[in-house]
């Protein structure tokens, strides 16, 4: 294969990688991956900078002076425990991954934590990274953070509470090689921390320092910034989600526990601006599978199932998530039967719970079971689709998730269900075409695109969605111009200047490409195959020390990675080569 064909194979390896270094985004990754949308539109984002957020958000302590009992019986909470620093909440580990043969292990040294890693025989996998921050409560697992020159990471292991366990992150449980490189995206990071700070400019993963203000949820993600109440407690200028409308209400706990197949972020927007009184679809909108296709119990699909439940359809607006849980309070494992049977009761009634199981106070092992997540592994999601009848609803609806749904026949439908506008065009394009990968006939998706291309000329999100499309028909010049014109919409789209420099690479624009890859490489580091289309490139430029310069950097933050070790050989011999 010559040096073009390398550098195009790694592209389209990169795209693989992309596929499973995070759960499904917005936008289009490198050659047609999902990534996470950075569009900055006609519309800007209303990101605050640090200042401001310290300013107008005052965190728990301020609102204990006033809610002492509820803060009390807060803090003991899932929420309230959901990040921190990792040394408050260190689970030590000693694990070895059978499929890549690597030993992972997890210990503290003089108050700070750290994650090691090697390979028996294996120099170039041996190392330490410190972990700073943990995710998770630990009722489901918990995962920890690192940073490598400023670039925040999620850690390769996970532990699973459900079966007390470690184990590979989530999708690489049959990786051969160990993914130190998973960008801890907004889209994971936000409804874990409080206070978070958006990425620097261009970047997908580099956070300013701390990346977030508060540890878990505190008070003001549900109650929107305290600053003014606080100041002036008579005045009541404080979100109480109980006297939202239903829709913002709603939108409150849709914040985290809303899912969907795929989310879709506004131009110029993002999730994490959101704030507790506002329209959630102002930000995000979300697409689910229609009818009985979106049947299966993700890790964060509650909102969606109890959508599906007949006590929701029957109760309508009335019924919200917190009819059932009080987001101040998580009962303890002796009251947990009768407060959730109290719950159940307050609709069906006093004679109700007379007549059906009286001595069986567990209303949920029947109605509400625990499944397997059908997207995180180790892990059981509770059934808020709430089947009538036990066991029977829930083996059929899951028979079918399992047997899976031809994916040209999927459906999309957005959620909650609403009006269509004339900009849900343009979400539902990007919607389509971010599952192209999976199986989804690419002439649908080709068609919606190309309809919100006409409507949204200066979109880059769509520009460099249907840019992509040319490019797999061959329609270089096309796919060239669009991707220029997102780039003078958005300097910052990494994806448009990583396409852009593989169609300059064929074109034999050799400079031009390589401006560009650096230019992506520089922001987003763990993305190795931007790294390797560089050093192949500066290797067949003869340009060896760029060549050696460029894997050193992708091996500093994916030292696992074999392309990158081979080439690395090759270029340390006497004399250089490319290798094979």
């Amino acid at each position: 294969m010559n040096w073009l064909g390398r550098v195009l194979l790694l592209a389209w390896l990169g795209c693989l990688s992309a596929w499973t270094q995070s759960p499904p985004r917005v936008s289009l990754q490198p050659d047609g991956g999902l990534g996470q949308s950075q569009s900055k539109q006609a519309m800007q984002p209303r990101t605050l900078p640090p200042a401001a957020n310290e300013r107008v958000y005052v965190g728990n302590e301020a609102c204990a002076k006033c809610h002492a009992e509820i803060s009390r019986s807060y803090v003991l909470t899932p929420m309230a425990r959901a990040s921190g620093p990792a040394i408050q909440n260190l689970i030590p580990a000693d694990f070895v991954h059978s499929n890549s043969g690597v030993h992972y292990w997890i210990d503290s040294d003089a108050g700070r934590v750290w994650l090691h890693f090697e390979r028996p025989r294996d120099p170039a996998v041996r190392g330490k990274r410190e972990l700073l921050y943990y995710i998770g409560s630990g009722r489901r697992g918990l995962s920890y953070l690192f940073a490598e020159d400023g670039f925040l990471f999620e850690s390769p292991i996970n532990w699973y509470t459900h079966e007390r366990r470690w184990d590979m992150a989530p999708a690489y449980q049959d990786a051969h090689e160990m993914p130190l490189n998973l960008p801890a995206f907004t889209s994971c990071l936000r409804c874990h921390v409080s206070g978070m700070q958006p990425p620097v400019k261009g970047t997908e993963n580099r956070y300013p320092t701390p990346p977030f203000l508060q540890n878990g949820v505190t008070c003001e993600r549900c109650h929107g910034p305290g600053r003014a109440h606080v100041d002036r407690p008579a005045s009541g200028a404080i979100v109480n989600p109980a006297k939202l409308t239903p829709e913002l209400r709603d939108a409150v706990c849709m914040q985290c526990h809303l899912e969907g197949k795929v989310a879709i972020e506004r131009p110029g927007r993002h999730t994490y601006e959101f704030r507790p009184g506002e329209s959630l679809t102002e930000y995000v909108r979300y697409y689910v599978p229609a009818g009985d296709q979106g049947a299966g119990l993700g890790g964060v699909s509650q909102v969606e199932a109890m959508a599906q439940s007949v006590c929701k359809q029957k109760s309508g607006d009335h019924m919200s998530c917190t009819s059932c849980h009080d987001p101040h309070y998580e009962p303890t494992s002796e009251e947990r039967d009768a407060y959730f049977r109290k719950k159940c009761l307050a609709c069906h009634g006093a004679d109700f719970g007379a007549k059906h199981h009286a001595a069986q106070l567990d209303c949920t092992s029947c109605h509400m079971p625990a499944a397997a997540s059908t997207d995180v592994a180790h892990t059981q999601v509770t059934d808020h689709r709430i089947p009538r009848i036990p066991n029977r609803e829930l083996s059929v609806k899951q028979g079918k998730q399992d047997g899976g749904f031809p994916a040209a026949k999927l459906r999309l439908v957005p959620f909650p269900d609403s009006a269509e506008t004339e900009k849900d065009v343009r979400d539902l394009a990007l919607a389509w075409q971010s599952l192209v990968g999976e199986g989804v006939e690419a002439a649908e998706a080709e068609a919606l695109l190309r309809s919100a291309a006409a409507k949204f000329p200066n979109d880059p999100d769509v520009l460099v969605a249907l840019a992509y499309v040319e490019q797999r028909h061959a329609s270089t010049d096309e796919a060239r111009q669009l991707y220029k014109r997102a780039l003078t919409l958005d300097p910052d789209s990494i994806d448009a200047a990583t396409n852009l420099a593989v169609i300059e690479a064929r074109s034999r624009h050799v400079d031009e490409a390589i401006e560009l890859w650096e230019g992506a490489f520089r922001r987003a580091p763990g993305r190795s195959s931007l790294g390797m289309n560089l050093a192949v490139t500066f290797c067949n430029e003869k340009r060896f020390d760029d060549a050696r310069n460029a894997v050193l950097r992708v091996l500093e933050f994916n030292p696992d990675l074999g392309q990158a070790k081979e080439i690395l050989q090759s270029l340390n011999r006497t004399p250089p080569s490319c290798g094979e």
